[in-house]
């Protein structure tokens, strides 16, 4: 396996559908100069469909999230960059699919396939050196979704929100594989309140290069 180094470190941001994750890996990565590795939302070939008729195509979805993710950490650990990266493939497993499962939108069946190529995925990358997770209630997620104004986005439910929050806070609480920082985003605005920025970089300069 590729070994963490000063000038190689993977950095990953998890979070809800709408918490921030893409500005803040954004900012983040112009700020120290770490290039970014953004989810495909406009590319993905089932994200419309999926948001159409959640039962049909949420075994579709899930299985290009994680081919998707893994080739990216793949790429990551090769890279000798120091790589900020939107979303996690651990987020797919432990949140996504379990909750499309949980729903009925999922069958057994599938679930259980996926969950099996995940776990033999899962034990061929290593773990981000820091995780940054973006807590954030419900009526925040919905603000920034509808500030963004995605189009297939305007059918989530909020109940769905609502089930995939419980299920970060079940992982995050669980979460043992390497740093992890939590940051409340409810009142905070990275994009336009400056030392709100300033706050999140203080804290990952002090995590990645303090001296303890």
């Amino acid at each position: 396996m590729y070994n963490s180094k000063e000038n190689s470190r993977h950095i990953a941001i998890s979070g809800n559908i709408g918490s921030g994750k893409t500005t803040l890996t954004d900012l983040l990565a112009k700020h120290y100069k770490w290039e970014a590795h953004f989810e495909d939302a406009d590319e993905n070939p089932y994200l419309n469909d999926f948001y159409e008729d959640m039962q049909r195509w949420s075994f579709n979805l899930q299985i290009y999230f994680l081919n998707s993710r893994f080739n990216q950490v793949l790429d990551i650990r090769k890279s000798g960059k120091t790589i900020i990266q939107d979303r996690t493939i651990y987020e797919d497993a432990f949140i996504f699919a379990p909750n499309l499962h949980g729903m009925g939108l999922m069958p057994t069946r599938d679930f259980e396939n996926y969950q099996k190529l995940f776990k033999l995925m899962s034990s061929l990358v290593q773990p981000p050196d820091l995780l940054i997770y973006l807590r954030a209630n419900v009526p925040k997620l919905v603000q920034q979704i509808q500030s963004r104004g995605r189009d297939y986005e305007n059918t989530i439910r909020i109940d769905y929100l609502t089930r995939l929050n419980e299920r970060y806070e079940a992982w995050i609480s669980e979460y043992k594989l390497g740093k992890l920082m939590i940051l409340n985003v409810n009142d905070k605005d990275y994009r336009d309140n400056p030392k709100d920025l300033s706050e999140v970089i203080n804290k990952i300069d002090a995590e990645l290069y303090g001296i303890f």
